[in-house]
């Protein structure tokens, strides 16, 4: 059974999920269909990337994943369809793939679609696409082979000898706010010094790493890196981002 993952910006109960998966269903024999997500904010290919590139490597092989966000493209932008590890990707050429892989796909294809394109193109060029593959029809046959996508720089902290400034790239369900300062940065600009963590401004600070959530008091301010390997802003038994009026790129600083 292929598996077929959905990532759209479409609000919960819109009918354009349903749309989707009716058509699959109609076009694909034996599929098993995965909401990734439909609440990623309109537009927001970082949003998107930052999701798909934690979720998709947790998947078996040969699955397919439709990302539906900001599917229409501009003028001079194609549908895609890319490889990357023995797993498929469906989408516009809009910078999405550019910020979700870290290194080039194993292969680009260029789709046969219209230039005139379609209002709701998940509905018709990703959904066809996805049938097709399902049907084993070769990547060769679906379109023509590329070298290059859509790229966008992805935001990166920036480093002096002793001070990293990171932002929130990320804020969880329970309110957690995920910067985008990975763990081995952290420590190989660290050197073994100590440290203070200034998050937002110099009023909310930390001067260590936490193991876990509730290894502070319930309601105080933490700092942990996470299953990502990225450090997080969290506190115990509360909700840091709102609390401390936290959003996307928001500003976390590391002075050693």
């Amino acid at each position: 059974m292929t598996t077929i993952t959905l990532t759209t910006d479409w609000i919960k109960d819109d009918f354009y999920a349903g749309a989707l998966k009716g058509k699959l269903l109609n076009l694909c024999e034996d599929v098993n269909i995965v909401d990734i997500t439909h609440q990623i904010k309109p537009f927001n290919l970082s949003q998107a990337a930052f999701i798909m590139r934690n979720t998709y490597s947790h998947f078996p092989e040969n699955t397919i994943h439709i990302i539906g966000v900001q599917s229409v493209p501009l003028k001079n932008q194609d549908f895609l369809l890319v490889e990357k590890e023995n797993q498929y990707f469906i989408g516009a050429d809009n910078g999405i793939f550019g910020l979700l892989f870290n290194s080039k796909p194993d292969r680009i294809i260029k789709l046969n679609a219209s230039l005139d394109y379609p209002t709701f193109p998940a509905l018709s060029v990703f959904a066809e696409t996805a049938a097709a593959l399902v049907a084993g029809k070769t990547l060769d046959t679906l379109g023509t082979e590329s070298s290059e996508i859509s790229k966008r720089v992805p935001l990166r902290p920036t480093i002096d000898e002793s001070v990293i400034i990171g932002r929130i790239v990320y804020i969880d369900s329970f309110s957690n706010a995920i910067t985008n300062i990975t763990k081995e940065l952290f420590y190989r600009v660290a050197d073994g010094r100590k440290f203070q963590i200034y998050v937002q401004s110099n009023a909310h600070k930390i001067s260590d790493i936490s193991k876990s959530y509730n290894a502070k008091p319930e309601g105080e301010l933490l700092a942990l890196f996470n299953s990502l390997n990225l450090l997080e802003i969290a506190m115990n038994g509360g909700n840091a981002a709102d609390i401390l009026a936290l959003s996307t790129d928001s500003t976390v600083r590391v002075r050693f």
